[in-house]
């Protein structure tokens, strides 16, 4: 058998997995559909700006992640923001870059299926099957992507739990950049709204560009909800006009640009730390597991990570 672990996604809980296997003496690769990495917790660039256009910000509580962000914060890769809110620097994705220094990544790659053969799985991308060290198989595959994501990579192989339960919230982000905008205090604000949720200043966080005035807005769930179906260009408009109306301040943007989040909030996780089926070697890892945070899906990407190592070391001595 193999000791080569597949892993589809690079977010913050693959990349979490992917360190513990690495670390427990398992060869690794990630799949990442996307240039990035990060998953949700990722910077969009356009020309010389830049925004955070996902989780604006993550924070601490159990002693296992205040271990992680401050080797962060020793590396320059995150610093705090206000209160207890850290954010990564110079963007939201640089701790993931940092994760993934010592792993093989694949971006751009797309995992389209998986394959359960006498001695492991082999995976399917979209120009074929993919291509793996020894005898072209992995002793175990793992999904690091949203909960609802998965069904359509495992297909009829299911993993030992009821992922259906699992519900997110989608979220409209509004991307802005000004030659200038009020000021909000500690680089954000709440609003109490039915369409805006967010308005933060991406210049007010740490290790970022003050000019221009890079602005970052949210709709709420609900609103996101309704209106999913809008092409950027009308989201960008409406909420636009909204933010015009809530701040008084009605300069033009120099770049405006909206994205929408499918699986942006997790609204009902599994309560459980992972999925481990150690009978098929398939596990799967995220925030949708125990709830809507960072140190949430970082703690079940380790969880599962060692999960699986006991049962695929007892395997191989048996």
């Amino acid at each position: 058998m193999p000791r080569h672990i597949a892993i589809i996604g690079a977010g913050i809980s693959g990349l979490a997995a992917a360190r513990s296997f690495q670390n427990s003496g398992f060869a690794v690769t990630v799949f990442e559909k996307s240039r990035g990495l990060g998953g949700r917790m990722s910077t969009r660039r356009m020309g010389d700006v830049s925004f955070d256009h996902g989780a604006q910000y993550f924070t601490v509580r159990s002693p296992r992640f205040r271990q992680i962000v401050d080797q962060w914060q020793a590396q320059g890769y995150a610093e705090k923001w206000f209160d207890e809110a850290f954010v990564g620097t110079p963007g939201m994705s640089a701790p993931a870059q940092f994760m993934a220094r010592p792993i093989c990544v694949l971006n751009s790659f797309r995992v389209t299926a998986i394959e359960r053969l006498a001695g492991g799985w082999s995976l399917r991308a979209e120009n074929g099957p993919v291509q793996c060290e020894g005898n072209g198989q992995f002793c175990a595959v793992i999904f690091a992507i949203p909960a609802p994501q998965i069904a359509d990579v495992a297909g009829s192989h299911l993993l030992d739990c009821d992922l259906t339960h699992v519900q997110y919230s989608p979220c409209w982000a509004l991307m802005l950049a000004f030659e200038k905008f009020p000021l909000l205090q500690d680089g954000h604000l709440k609003p109490d709204d039915e369409l805006i949720s967010w308005i933060a200043s991406n210049g007010s966080k740490p290790g970022r560009h003050h000019k221009p005035e890079t602005i970052v807005v949210h709709a709420t769930p609900a609103w996101s909800r309704a209106n999913f179906e809008l092409t950027p260009e009308q989201a960008t408009k409406t909420m636009l006009e909204r933010l015009h109306q809530l701040t008084k301040f009605t300069e033009s943007p120099s770049v405006s640009i909206a994205h929408r989040w499918r699986f942006a909030l997790v609204e009902q996780a599994l309560s459980q730390p992972c999925v481990w089926t150690g009978s098929q070697g398939l596990g799967a890892c995220g925030d949708w597991c125990l709830g809507p945070r960072i140190e949430a899906a970082f703690d079940s990407g380790e969880a599962l990570a060692a999960a699986a190592c006991r049962a695929l070391d007892t395997k191989a001595k048996d």
